[in-house]
């Protein structure tokens, strides 16, 4: 097994992302320009983490870190070896609130270990892994790719279509202080939907591929879901409130991921209005992600 040098460095940039979009569940996954940058290091020996920002005070010191599991799994699958690594960052994304904080961490460090590695990027590579640590493929498959993804495959067997991206679609965010555990939003989920129900979310997703490709007007029909919503909503009645009153206002809301952070997408155009809509909300108004890269 080949060791790297100490003193190889690389910085890596992920960006947020926005899963499901309403009917896209564990499908649909959109990139978001809101990037986390981290810096790896190979040491000599041990671990060091140096992390700011959120959740900071609660992440782990040690190779247990989700970045350093991943920079360290991945180049043991490439058959190299760091005598040690360190770890430097300052995190904005939100966890807990469903923009993808812990894909942002998985593919960033992926994509670490081919870099350090010294080896091409490797976009399939990289998907595979992430999927595995990450439990589904919608995230990080935005991470990935960047812009609007499509995900679909069963356990390890998960392949990613990038779809187009209308040049005008933008997006705005309403995030929660409180966070939600990915796991717990999951477990409101019932094993069985009415026919109907599933039937008239596929209609509604493949209308929101057609929304965000060609249609911007068509986004609010497009993001109207019947599988996870409302199922979810006893862990965040607030969010599902929110979401509630601006689609009735007219906007494409949905919950973003597992939630609470509620989503907005359309043109400049269609998100004015937004504040006004609900006053003492805070929306993050964003562009379309680019793909993790190393820098």
């Amino acid at each position: 097994m080949r060791s790297l040098a100490a003193g190889t460095r690389v910085t890596v940039e992920a960006p947020a992302t926005s899963a499901n979009l309403g009917p896209g569940f564990d499908c649909f996954g959109l990139a978001l320009d809101w990037r986390e940058t981290v810096e790896l290091e190979v040491l000599a020996s041990g671990v060091r983490v140096d992390v700011t920002g959120e959740g900071s005070d609660v992440l782990p010191r040690d190779e247990s870190h989700l970045v350093l599991r991943c920079v360290t799994e991945g180049l043991d699958d490439l058959g190299v070896r760091a005598p040690g690594l360190g770890l430097r960052g300052h995190n904005t994304i939100p966890h807990g609130r469903g923009l993808g904080s812990s894909s942002a961490a998985i593919v960033a460090g992926f994509v670490a270990a081919r870099a350090l590695a010294g080896v091409e990027p490797d976009a399939r590579w990289v998907l595979r892994h992430a999927n595995r640590v990450e439990g589904h493929p919608d995230n990080v498959a935005a991470a990935i790719h960047g812009g609007f993804v499509m995900a679909y495959g069963h356990g390890d067997d998960v392949a990613v279509v990038a779809g187009r991206v209308h040049p005008d679609l933008r997006a705005a965010v309403a995030v929660p202080e409180v966070a939600v555990e990915t796991r717990a939003a999951r477990r409101l989920l019932p094993a069985v939907v009415p026919h109907a129900d599933a039937a008239a979310d596929a209609g509604r997703a493949a209308l929101l591929v057609h929304a965000v490709a060609e249609d911007p007007t068509l986004l609010h029909a497009g993001t109207q879901d019947w599988l996870h919503q409302r199922y979810r909503e006893p862990a965040m009645p607030d969010a599902y409130a929110l979401m509630a009153r601006l689609r009735a206002a007219g906007f494409a809301a949905a919950i973003s991921g597992a939630g609470p952070t509620v989503v907005v997408l359309g043109t400049e155009r269609d998100l004015v209005g937004l504040e006004a809509a609900e006053p003492g909300t805070r929306f993050r108004r964003l562009g379309i992600g680019r793909p993790a890269r190393a820098l």
